[in-house]
């Protein structure tokens, strides 16, 4: 064979380069199921080589491959790598035996009807609709025996597959393994979170693609050449034009043949010539552009047009695309398939590689991609059922505005109608920013936009849209929608309070009809959210709300509000909050099922946890983690009762294992600055308990103001009793009083004291320490007055407290300190005891009393327990000028337990001994199944152990070194 005939067409390399060790982690974890891999990698990396590889190996061969991947022009129709993957199983299923729940699919794999069994009767629930869908789904995959489900380009799913993905992989079929493929730099982290918490016993690798080295770059283009090697000059070269993307090492090549730049030396090896010449992009872009331009004429002619389609496509489309006849469309897709441009995949073309079809697409002129859009609009409009959100986005392109809004639209609806809201957002921002509308249809969209943009996980900004259809003239009604969801959108996004208000009071008046959304708006006015409208004000809206409940008629609603107004009442003290409770209770019997259900547990639970109400945040938080967990449809509701979780467990001291709880909530909530304050809070306060005063001085303030901004006034109390107790020990309280002056005023004008008064007692310290010792002991007796008649479970052990700091006399203000200890005890406030027993036992050393020595021990225990380094370092100071022995640090850190287990991994060891899973003794716990897995590790090899089944008889007969109150509940919760 001649070289040129030996190289000619080659530009995919025979033999996989570079990722040996890849392929074997890959095939390895497939063949152990249930397991799931997930191929991390840029576009260009090899990511879908290294599957058909996988494909091409004999260890998978008796597993059936089912493969199917997310697009880039997303449809309004969920599921779709699914579908695709599942719809040619028909004579798989044929033979297999299928439950009831598999009827389910008909209407999502119309394909697959003769093998399906009969059709379920519809659900009046979305959530419980979709939750039986992937029932079915994972039912499916079930009975199809060995198989490995691969997903690519899951950075482009829509939120129902990922959601599927999540529910697959907590439960997974025991013989299926799962490959998954994103672009690290597009996958979000939801779709990180997805692919990083498998259940405990599915095997896990995440095999990060990386480019090749210059080595291998050579190397790769000697594989594509057919020869031995390249000269080290050729293949550096190649590296540096390159990158090492593996994509652009075969369009570089590729491009080098064409253009003759290639010579064989004697020694058999390649080398390039005309080195000043071969002045070659780094990307790809250039390189394509100039081979497709080598190309016959209807190569190129149906390279553009598969270009604009940008999916999978029959030959007959790009006829109609393109616009040749059928035999020079043939004659164009053979060329392109035999350059390798184009791969064949079922029956359809496509392009090799997304940089490929972009490169092509960006080279096309304006007037003929205009062309191209309006055919190809035109040809999928063809098609069965038609693809809507390709129909819209064609249209665009072509520049047929009016007919892309009437598509948009469609699609917009059909995505809301099958529960997909983010991809109806999409569309319906798309086209209100881009459209030309009349006022009406401007309006209608909007308040569809309203609707679905606050039910996503990530709000878009899009409030501007809704206020831009309230500059015309409006119908009351659509005007109260419209200033409704500006509001909600206000909340959601933490933007000024002032503004969310007024939205909600210029609603108001226009809702009469709509009495859900009326109660809702007056229960948002009763949250204490703009610092300038006081307690009062809020208070009458609150009973507005109340008087408007019996008018809504949907139960579901009904308790949603009543949960509102129940928080609100709780935050101000008004013991009716606790009668709401139980009303609530009493209507889901206490088995919260319906998101607004669950939401109303939760954010009860949240002001009773920050109230001091740590049992009933707790029953309440248990019944919402167990509804939100059903909730199959989405994880919103599961992560927002987990951050209600982190403020629970900080104020009970269940601090093992917090920091990498916080760590994956801040990661989760990045673009939601309202709900993710609660867990900055967390990390700040748990920053300085720790001793990291740099990482608290630096964040404190911040947060501190950030709430102050967004009116999350009830989680004020926690960052500022903080800061000042660091500026207070460094002796700066002037400082930190002018810095919280504002939260106080707030506090006052808002009668939040029943939730402010925990900050109470480092205010007294700060004030008294600033020289404003009478200005002090005024505002504890006036508060003492005020909190008497209320709901306020916090304030007696903070009153107490708070007088310690002011009484004078070291006998009588170690009284208060002990008073203030017990009353923290009661309400299982560890680290408030503490706090108070050291300083009781520092003025008993003070008064020459004896008893100084207890409290003070008790104290350095409970610091240890937390890892309260900058605490039990004070602590310890003070013990050593009064002489107290105490025990050392142990060598392993500081929570002192050594080779023992400690309380949290004691109660993670027994659970999992017990049988259950990371999953389900992360949601006891309210922690992440992440956390779980890091104590459950830390068990066994403090035990010795190497298995859950060896747990239950060496746990058996030990008693634990140390158990704070309550553990072995989650947060005083029993086991379900």
């Amino acid at each position: 064979m001649a070289d040129g005939d030996k190289v000619a067409g080659r530009v995919i390399s025979p033999v996989l380069i570079g990722r040996e060790e890849e392929l074997a982690r890959l095939v390895a974890a497939v063949s152990r199921p249930p397991a799931v891999v997930v191929l991390e990698g840029e576009a260009g990396i090899g990511k879908s080589r290294l599957l058909a590889e996988l494909a091409a190996r004999a260890e998978p061969a008796d597993r059936l491959l089912l493969r199917g991947g997310a697009r880039r022009i997303r449809e309004p129709f969920p599921l779709g790598p699914l579908v695709e993957a599942l719809r040619g199983t028909g004579g798989a299923l044929a033979r297999a035996e299928l439950s009831p729940v598999a009827g389910a699919l008909r209407g999502l794999l119309p394909e697959l009807a003769s093998v399906l069994p009969p059709p379920l009767e519809p659900l009046d629930d979305r959530a419980a609709e979709r939750h039986r869908l992937f029932r079915g789904l994972a039912e499916v995959l079930r009975a199809l025996g060995p198989v490995v489900l691969m997903v690519e380009d899951l950075h482009w799913a829509d939120e129902q597959t990922v959601e599927f993905l999540a529910y697959a992989l907590a439960v997974p079929p025991p013989r299926m393994s799962v490959v998954l493929t994103y672009r690290g730099e597009e996958a979000d982290a939801v779709v990180r979170e997805v692919t990083a918490r498998p259940a405990d016993a599915v095997f896990h690798d995440h095999i990060l693609l990386r480019a090749l080295d210059a080595a291998q770059t050579g190397d790769l283009a000697a594989a594509i050449l057919g020869e031995a090697g390249v000269t080290a000059d050729f293949g550096t070269h190649l590296h540096e034009l390159s990158s090492g993307l593996p994509l652009a090492v075969q369009e570089l090549m590729a491009l080098l043949r064409a253009r003759g730049a290639l010579i064989r030396l004697r020694s058999g090896r390649w080398a390039r010539k005309a080195v000043a010449e071969l002045d070659v992009p780094p990307g790809v872009r250039d390189s394509v552009r100039e081979r497709v331009a080598r190309l016959p004429e209807a190569a190129r002619v149906v390279a553009e047009a598969a270009a604009v389609l940008q999916v999978p496509v029959q030959l007959d489309d790009l006829a109609r695309v393109g616009g040749l006849p059928r035999a020079g469309t043939v004659a164009g897709v053979d060329e392109l398939l035999v350059s390798g441009l184009l791969v064949e995949q079922a029956g359809a073309v496509a392009f090799r590689h997304v940089l490929t079809a972009q490169a092509v697409y960006g080279a096309i002129p304006l007037g003929r991609r205009q062309e191209l859009h309006a055919r190809a609009a035109e040809a999928v409009r063809a098609l069965e059922p038609v693809p809507l959100g390709q129909e819209a986005h064609h249209l665009r392109q072509a520049g047929r505005l009016a007919d892309w809004v009437e598509a948009a639209e469609q699609a917009a609806e059909q995505a809301s109608k099958l529960g997909d809201d983010a991809e109806a957002v999409r569309i319906l921002e798309d086209v209100l920013r881009h459209a030309p509308l009349d006022p009406g249809r401007r309006t209608r969209l909007a308040v569809r936009l309203g609707w679905a943009a606050p039910q996503v996980l990530r709000p878009p900004e899009v409030i501007d849209l809704l206020s831009q259809a309230l500059e015309s003239e409006q119908p009351g009604p659509l005007r109260g929608r419209l200033h409704f969801f500006i509001g909600l959108l206000q909340e959601r996004l933490g933007k000024d309070p002032g503004a969310q208000r007024r939205a909600y009071a210029a609603a108001v008046g226009d809702l009469a009809d709509q009495p859900e959304l009326a109660a809702w708006v007056m229960a948002g006015l009763g949250r204490p959210v703009d610092a300038r409208v006081p307690l009062a004000e809020h208070v009458v809206w609150l009973e507005r709300a109340l008087e408007a409940v019996p008018a809504i008629g949907d139960p579901v609603e009904e308790v949603f509000v009543l949960g509102k107004v129940a928080t609100s009442l709780g935050g101000y003290g008004d013991p009716r909050w606790l009668g709401l409770t139980e009303e609530v209770r009493r209507r889901t019997d206490d088995r919260p099922r319906h998101r607004q259900e669950v939401g109303a547990y939760r954010s009860i639970a949240e002001n009773a946890c920050l109230a001091g109400n740590y049992e009933v945040a707790a029953e309440l938080l248990s019944a919402a983690m167990r509804g939100a967990a059903g909730e199959e449809s989405s994880r919103e509701p599961l992560s927002r009762c987990r951050l209600v979780a982190l403020l629970l467990a900080f104020c009970r001291g269940r601090w093992d294992g917090l920091e990498e709880e916080t760590a994956l909530l801040l990661d989760e909530y990045g673009g939601r600055p309202f709900d993710r304050i609660g867990a900055e809070t967390v990390a700040a306060c748990l920053a300085l308990a720790r001793g990291e005063l740099d990482t608290a001085r630096r964040e404190l303030p911040d947060i501190a103001e950030n709430a102050l901004v967004m009116g999350a006034y009830e989680l004020l109390p926690l960052s500022v009793t903080g800061l000042l107790r660091l500026s207070t020990a460094g002796g700066e309280p002037g400082a930190a009083l002018a810095a919280t002056g504002a939260a106080v005023a707030v506090w006052e004008i808002k009668g939040l004291w029943p939730l402010a008064v925990r900050a109470l007692p480092a205010l007294a310290e700060a004030m008294a320490a600033a020289g404003r010792q009478d200005e002090a002991v005024a505002l504890v007796e006036q508060l003492s007055a005020r909190l008497g008649g209320l709901d306020a479970p916090m304030a007696a052990a903070a009153l107490a407290h708070a007088r310690g700091h002011l009484t004078a006399g070291d006998a009588a203000a170690a009284a208060e300190f002990r008073t203030a200890a017990a009353g923290y005890d009661l309400l299982g406030a560890p680290y408030e005891a503490a706090q108070a027993r050291e300083l009781a036992a520092g003025h008993l050393f003070a008064a020459g009393a004896s008893g100084a020595e207890e409290p003070l021990l008790e104290a350095m225990t409970t610091f240890r327990e937390l890892a309260a380094r900058w605490d039990l370092d004070r602590a310890a100071q003070l013990a050593r000028r009064h002489g107290v022995t105490v025990k050392g640090r142990y060598p392993g850190g500081p929570q002192g337990y050594g080779a023992d287990l400690s309380p949290r991994e004691r109660e993670i060891a027994e659970m999992a001994a017990a049988g259950l899973t990371n999953r389900k003794i992360g949601q006891q716990l309210f922690v992440s199944p992440r956390t779980v897995e890091k104590h459950l590790g830390a068990a066994l090899r403090k035990l010795g152990l190497r298995s859950r089944a060896a747990l239950g008889a060496h746990l058996g007969g030990e008693r634990p070194r140390s158990d704070p109150p309550g553990t072995g509940a989650a947060n005083g919760v029993p086991y379900p």
